[in-house]
């Protein structure tokens, strides 16, 4: 019988053979280095050696106050690419020393969702999704192996490919809304997850990209990064400046990244008659969204909320970041080494940094 993740970590006194480590959160705030045994591979599974992990918005709200799915203690970080470092039994797809890129989920491929194209809605997905990638090891499960593992080029960095998870959601998101290089696109949101739909629609040829959000750091990086007009919803006019766009009709598609209800209204205040709404940002549960259903009918407006992703979402976004014009990894603005762990979430605390390279 395997043990726990408490029986693994809570008693780790002493280091472990090859002094190998893993972030562990024990309680909301109580995030420890500790030593572990690296797992050997079963039947179907790799050890990875861990080359980069990236920090995320979902580990800093499990950081704040827990998650629904992950009980604590848990390992966290699931973001990342790494160098197999063992093979375990029936894996001939790849092997030692290969440098892979990985989505931590994968569906069971016979459910009720996944006979219907829906795998983002498979339990399996989030129920053995893979965290701990804030560590020298981890273990990749067999069926994380067998569909949402890939060889990293050898010109792309680990760093960069480590965002094929973040970028999976993206294109499911986008696969949805179906943007056209025409259309006039507002994203409210000027975090990671923002910026990376940015960098998407630009890289489909999206005429213009308007970019509404607060803090004059994450806007200037939106026109670092390409944005045709930054809107700052803290001291500008965000209803006049979202007006002008498209030649004074509105944007033909906004897609919210806030995560909170204030972005999901301000999305839906903004887009034309006729227009589309992603609500990309999961919010708190609990919350609600008043619609004036008068103007959802007589408008003709979409409303589209897209979670997580499909196996054909991986693959397109491994081949947008194995291409190498998307530029993805310009969004990565800090480093720091496994070591300074606890530093990584204090920068993302004070929302100094969109996303951070930690390195084992």
């Amino acid at each position: 019988m395997k043990p726990t993740a408490a029986e693994n970590f809570s008693a780790a006194v002493a280091p472990a053979p090859n002094h190998a480590r893993q972030a562990v959160l024990f309680a909301p705030g109580d995030l420890r280095l500790c030593d572990f045994t690296p797992p050997r591979p079963g039947p179907g599974e790799l050890l990875l050696r861990v080359k980069c992990a990236l920090s995320c918005g979902t580990d800093l709200k499990t950081y704040r106050r827990g998650h629904p799915v992950w009980r604590l203690p848990t390992p966290l970080g699931h973001e990342f690419a790494g160098v197999v470092a063992e093979v375990g039994e029936g894996v001939t797809a790849f092997k030692a020393g290969d440098e892979l890129m990985v989505a931590p989920t994968a569906p069971c491929g016979a459910c009720f969702y996944c006979r219907r194209g829906q795998e983002n809605l498979c339990a399996q997905a989030m129920e053995k999704m893979v965290m701990g990638a804030y560590a020298d090891f981890l273990l990749l499960p067999a069926h994380v192996v067998a569909h949402n593992a890939f060889r990293k080029p050898a010109a792309l960095a680990f760093e960069e490919a480590a965002l094929l998870e973040p970028l999976s959601c993206v294109v499911h998101a986008q696969e949805l809304a179906r943007p056209e290089p025409a259309e006039s696109v507002l994203i409210v949101g000027a975090g990671a997850f923002g910026l990376l739909h940015m960098l998407a629609l630009r890289a489909a040829g999206v005429h213009e990209i308007a970019v509404a959000g607060r803090g004059a750091d994450r806007l200037e990086w939106a026109g670092q990064l390409g944005a045709d007009r930054v809107i700052d919803i803290a001291t500008g006019d965000p209803a006049a400046e979202a007006a002008r766009l498209n030649g004074g009709f509105g944007p033909d598609l906004v897609i919210e990244c806030t995560g909170q209800v204030e972005g999901w209204r301000d999305a839906l205040a903004r887009v034309r008659r006729g227009g589309r709404v992603v609500f990309f940002g999961g919010c708190p549960a609990g919350t609600a969204l008043e619609i004036d259903t008068r103007r959802m009918h007589y408008d003709n407006l979409t409303l589209i909320a897209p979670f997580h992703f499909r196996p054909r979402d991986v693959r397109r976004a491994y081949e947008l970041l194995a291409d190498g014009r998307l530029g993805a990894g310009r969004i990565i603005n800090a480093h720091r080494p496994l070591a300074d762990i606890a530093e990584v979430f204090e920068l993302l605390e004070r929302g100094t940094v969109l996303k951070c390279a930690v390195i084992p």
